[in-house]
């Protein structure tokens, strides 16, 4: 009986709070990478200025890096540690590819991406930006499973 209950609540219970530790710090990572790629303190932009642009990049790198706990959680086999680990090194690999695909899509396009978060007008290249982020997000969740 104790084994079942280790089994059926211990185990899963240790899952979902390991998994939830290495979300919220895959999450707080990439909002330290979406402020150090922006001008100016994204805490303030978003909070203090409510800066929509700067809202809309900073939503899509989380959803992204939702997308990509999801699939590593879901393609996790041999444990909770290793599903953990995997979890955070597929998560760290989806940030460096969400920084890499807004730097060169700053090169392709005319202006500085990062001094458009800092604009009061929403502004479109902040959509692509973020759709870009999610489809990353996608994308690395997908090649997972």
């Amino acid at each position: 009986m104790i084994e079942e209950l280790s089994r059926d609540v211990l185990e899963p219970l240790v899952g979902a709070v390991a998994y939830s530790v290495v979300g919220i710090a895959l999450m707080v990572l990439g909002y330290l990478v979406t402020d150090w790629l922006t001008p100016g303190k994204l805490g303030e932009l978003i909070w203090t200025e409510r800066n929509k642009n700067a809202a809309i990049l900073l939503t899509s790198n989380v959803l992204g890096v939702g997308l990509i706990v999801v699939g590593a959680i879901w393609a996790s086999e041999g444990g909770v540690l290793r599903g953990v680990v995997s979890t955070f090194v597929y998560g760290v690999i989806g940030l460096g590819a969400m920084a890499i695909a807004f730097l060169i899509l700053d090169l392709l396009t005319p202006g500085k991406l990062g001094d458009t978060l800092t604009e009061e007008e929403l502004h479109p290249a902040v959509w692509v930006n973020a759709a870009m982020h999610v489809a990353l997000g996608g994308v690395i969740a997908m090649a997972l499973s």
